[in-house]
Formats: C-alpha cells, structure tokens, sequence
C-alpha cells in the first residue's frame, strides 16, 4: 500500500508540476519578484497537500510566535535536513518569502529547475569555494534588506535518521555579515521519508521552530555550535526511537551525497 501511494504521489507531482512551472516560466517576466516567489509557494502548498491526503503525512509544527514578527525583519533560518519534504513545507508555512541557498545543478531539472530558476534565489557553484561564499553575502545582504528571509541546511545534504552531520557555519557567517538572527528548526521528516527513499510511510512530521539567537558580536563557530546543540536536542526530543542512547550518531555522509 505505502508503495502505491508513492508511486500516485510522485505521479500527482509531475502532473501538477509540468503546468505550474511552466506559468511560472511564461509570466514572471510581467511580474514581480514577490508575485513570482508566492506562485511558486503556491504548487509547493498543493505538493505538501497531495502528502497529506495521498501519504498521509501530516505536519505539527511549533514555536511559529518565535518567527521575527515585523514585515522587514532579517532572519536566517537554519534547517535540519532530512529529506526533500522539508524544502517542500518551509515555504508552504512561512509568512515571509524564503531564499534557499542551493547548488546551481538543481536548475538543470526539467520544469521545477526552469521555475526556481525564475526566483531570486542563491545558486552557487561549490567548486568555487570562497568565491562561492562571497556570492552568498553579497545575494544574502540584498534578500534580507528587502525582508526575505534566507534559508540553510548546515549539514549541506540530507542526513539519515538519528544521525547528525558535520555543522558548518556559512549559516551563521552570513548572519552575521547581514546583522541578522539566527532562527534554528528541527524537523524529523526521516520518520516518514527516509533519505532517498521512494517509499514514503504514513505519519506526523514535526517541525520545531526554537527561538531567534542574535548574531550581533558572535563568532561564526560559537554561533553555529549554539544552534547545533539546539537542533540536536531538540531531535532527541521529538524522535527519541531513533536515539536509542539519547544521543546522534555522527553520520558518515559528505555534502553532496
């Protein structure tokens, strides 16, 4: 059963997908960037939909009122990445327009590339490192001044369940450039989309959003290991079956992956 409904979900993807993005390539040329970027967020809503009802995965989230309340107010969010079900549900909840910062291949995949390919995002090529960086600062600065929010993986891949990858702090370095906070979420999605896994279960993913931590006169590293201890407790705490000894197991998996 689990493997027919993935099978009709991963269908009612490419059946949405195909015309939306292609609506999105036609008219965001007449449009503006924030109109685009809710169109898009727009068939990611009908994705996290089409789980709920054909998965029957269903979101509880947390900790929205620790969100920077104000229309302007910067914010990077730092995101536990355990499947592709989290980059699908953070835009479909968040107030705020969302920057992700991905690999520009991503922009090679037929019909969804072409459209994230129209939205003010931050692609970068990582085989350029520190060159690749400053694109993410210089990008990171104009998003946040103009009240997007930018989003992160620190890990820089999915990571399997109950393990924790390598924290690296590009997410607190562009806080920091961008005077910014650092707002950090746990998400176990892997209880019900394992990492590449085409059979999805039915189940509850949670989504904990922890409190906004300043970046004014922090260091990158210390910053990033204060988000890193909050993460990983909080995925203790919500998913304690798959921390049988109350701690993650340090993953072997390298960004990329």
């Amino acid at each position: 059963m689990n493997f027919l409904r993935s099978v009709l979900h991963m269908l009612w993807m490419v059946i949405t997908v195909i015309p939306w993005a292609t609506l999105v390539v036609v008219v965001s040329p007449f449009m503006s960037q924030r109109r685009v970027y809710w169109l898009c967020a727009a068939w990611l809503r009908t994705a996290v939909r089409g789980g709920e009802i054909i998965l029957g995965i269903r979101n509880r989230i947390t900790g929205m009122e620790n969100l920077p309340q104000g229309e302007g107010d910067p914010a990077v969010l730092l995101v536990k990445h355990q499947s592709t079900w989290e980059t699908f549900v953070m835009p479909a909840i968040m107030p705020h327009p969302l920057a992700y910062v991905f690999k520009r291949e991503l922009l090679r995949i037929p019909f969804f590339g072409w459209a994230i390919g129209r939205l003010d995002m931050i692609h970068i090529d990582r085989s350029k490192g520190s060159e690749a960086f400053n694109k993410v600062v210089q990008q990171g600065k104009r998003l946040t001044q103009q009240g997007v929010w930018v989003i992160m993986f620190p890990e820089g891949t999915r990571i399997p369940r109950g393990e924790k990858g390598k924290y690296r702090s590009g997410g607190t370095r562009l806080a920091i450039e961008c005077g910014a906070p650092v707002v950090p979420i746990a998400v176990t999605s892997a209880r019900v989309w394992p990492r590449k896994a085409f059979v999805k279960r039915p189940g509850v993913v949670d989504i904990s959003i922890g409190k906004p931590i300043p970046s004014a006169g922090r260091k990158a590293d210390e910053l990033m290991r204060e988000v890193e201890a909050w993460i990983e407790a909080e995925m203790v705490r919500l998913d304690p079956e798959a921390y049988p000894d109350g701690q993650p197991r340090r993953s072997r998996v390298q960004p990329g992956v």
